[in-house]
């Protein structure tokens, strides 16, 4: 099957397309025709050998997320499951590739009428942004800012805080980024690279009750800052490369809650789920901002780095 390898840390430029072995499934497994593959921020790291909780070894195929068709299952796998449309984790690797392996009980079916890349898009991004709005308990009335507002995380939340009730700041970065957010759902967009926005958000909105924050660093602590008392802020990106830098102290001096989600396997699955019917039922709409063909995961990588992409990058595998 064609496949895409990590053979050593370093830039995009070391996922080079090749072949590997048809993988077969074990007892409890099955195997899926992968339609696509899900890119996410934390693979462009683990790819570049950046330690943290992810870290993975080479050589390897990169890849924790996709969608297909199950083909075949191992044995004392319910043979009804062939056929099922489904997206699912791979436990870290093996996405990038035409043929994926998984535990049986991984897989979650695709509710009828949703496409295939619009799950793909929901699987880590509708999770994450669904478990996140619950962490922090959304009320209506909450003045919400969302960072990173244009991404796959966050325009999901842009949309599930407006459906909440919640009057929504979107920040994001650069005019074409800041164009799409009213159309998530956000009352006022703002370009966090323009000086003064901080100031301008007060302005408009007095201050904010929640903070999302997909950035980190300096963004991360201008958001804080922001908060009024008894707000709520919860970290869930580093898209600025490091993470926010607000301390326990800091928030208990202000009045404000860290949120912190500890969520078992089981309600993970659940979110994921949440998400797929919200989507399937129109409530809530995945942007799948770029998708490229399986050979260029490089290109795409890049352009995640390079801060070019908007919404979900889809890797289109067949």
């Amino acid at each position: 099957m064609r496949a895409i390898w990590l053979r050593e840390f370093g830039g995009p430029e070391v996922l080079v397309p090749g072949t590997a072995p048809d993988p077969t499934p074990g007892p409890g497994q099955v195997s899926i025709d992968v339609a696509h593959a899900n890119i996410t921020f934390v693979e462009t790291q683990q790819r570049s050998g950046r330690p943290g909780p992810f870290r993975v070894t080479p050589p390897l195929i990169p890849g924790n997320g996709v969608g297909g068709v199950i083909t075949s299952v191992g044995p004392d796998v319910d043979p009804a499951l062939v056929g099922n449309r489904v997206v699912s984790s791979t436990g870290g690797s093996g996405g990038y590739a035409e043929r994926a392996v998984v535990d049986a009980a991984a897989p979650i079916e695709v509710p009828t009428g949703l496409p295939l890349d619009k799950a793909v898009a929901l699987l880590a991004d509708g999770r994450t942004a669904t478990m996140l709005v619950d962490a922090v308990g959304v009320r209506p009335g909450d003045r919400v800012l969302v960072e990173a507002a244009a991404g796959g995380v966050g325009n999901l939340l842009v949309q599930l805080a407006a459906r909440a009730g919640a009057r929504v700041i979107g920040v994001a970065g650069g005019p074409r980024k800041v164009d799409l957010l009213p159309g998530f759902g956000a009352d006022l967009a703002v370009d966090y690279r323009r000086p003064g926005w901080a100031e301008r958000v007060r302005n408009e909105m007095g201050g904010v009750d929640v903070v999302f924050d997909g950035v980190g660093g300096d963004i991360a602590a201008t958001a804080f800052d922001l908060l009024a008392p008894g707000g709520r802020m919860v970290s869930f990106g580093l898209a600025s490369g490091a993470w926010s830098p607000i301390s326990p102290e800091a928030a208990t001096a202000r009045q404000v809650t860290l949120a912190r989600p500890d969520v078992p396997p089981e309600r993970l699955r659940a979110y994921t789920w949440r998400a797929l019917a919200d989507a399937a039922a129109g409530r809530l709409r995945p942007l799948i901002g770029q998708r490229f063909p399986l050979e260029r995961a490089a290109d795409a990588h890049a352009a995640i780095e390079a801060r070019a992409t908007v919404g979900k990058t889809l890797l289109d595998v067949s």
